[in-house]
């Protein structure tokens, strides 16, 4: 894969944190300011759990009728061939293309521990989940629209195509990054460059954040700390 990262280039973006992420790529200026990110209809199900980075595996379901041939997610498993095709760590994106999206849940424990024995680390969805105490202890992050009881007819239509979940298209193989405060993809052209930049808007940062905190702090003070920021 072209600007594939090595595993402690991962880990050194995963160890940053979904904002300082956001502001570093904000800095190289390869996309737009408001593009990029899911938005709050996708929010994190397990806040407590590390952060979560991989390589997007897409697909479509439907969730309120019977698939065309069977009742069970199970009954196609052909979908795990492409998965399995694409880099680890994975992150499963998946539209629910639904008229009424999440009526029921994709992903529970089993389908998660499935996942995470196929080398996906979470799933981002604007459908909805289940067995959310089993899945948060197994480790697996979830990124949902909401969380539902039924599986009801959850199955794949197709998958390996762009999806939009939250307003954000993702394409397979798009490096996708997320924790407490929601989902982003990384531009893999500069992901290798992303925790040196953060680590220098951090430092700037800091200059702001000691004054603020400084007993001689004064709007003077402040005006050219933030100036010196630009």
């Amino acid at each position: 894969m072209k600007h594939a990262l090595s595993p402690a280039q991962l880990e050194a973006i995963r160890l940053l944190g979904t904002c300082a992420v956001s502001n570093a790529i904000e800095s190289f200026g390869v996309r737009l300011r408001n593009e990029g990110f899911a938005d709050s209809s996708v929010r994190s199900l397990f806040p407590d759990l590390a952060p979560m980075l991989g390589y997007a595996v897409t697909g479509r379901i439907r969730c309120s009728s019977p698939p065309p041939v069977e009742h069970n997610y199970h009954d196609r498993t052909d979908w795990w061939n492409y998965l399995v095709t694409l880099p680890a760590p994975r992150v499963l994106v998946i539209q629910d293309i639904d008229p009424r999206p999440g009526f029921g849940a994709f992903i529970g424990e089993i389908h998660a521990l499935i996942q995470q024995a196929l080398g996906s680390v979470g799933v981002v969805t604007n459908g909805t989940a289940r067995d959310l105490p089993a899945v948060e202890a197994a480790g697996f992050q979830m990124f949902a629209g909401g969380v539902a009881v039924s599986h009801a007819y959850a199955h794949m239509v197709e998958f390996g195509k762009p999806v939009e979940v939250g307003g954000l298209r993702i394409a397979p193989g798009d490096l996708i990054f997320g924790d407490r405060h929601g989902v982003l993809t990384v531009p893999k052209e500069i992901a290798a460059e992303i925790p040196a930049r953060a680590a220098t808007i951090s430092q700037s940062e800091r200059k702001v954040i000691d004054l603020c905190k400084s007993r001689s702090f004064s709007l003077e003070k402040l005006r050219k700390v933030i100036r010196d920021l630009e």
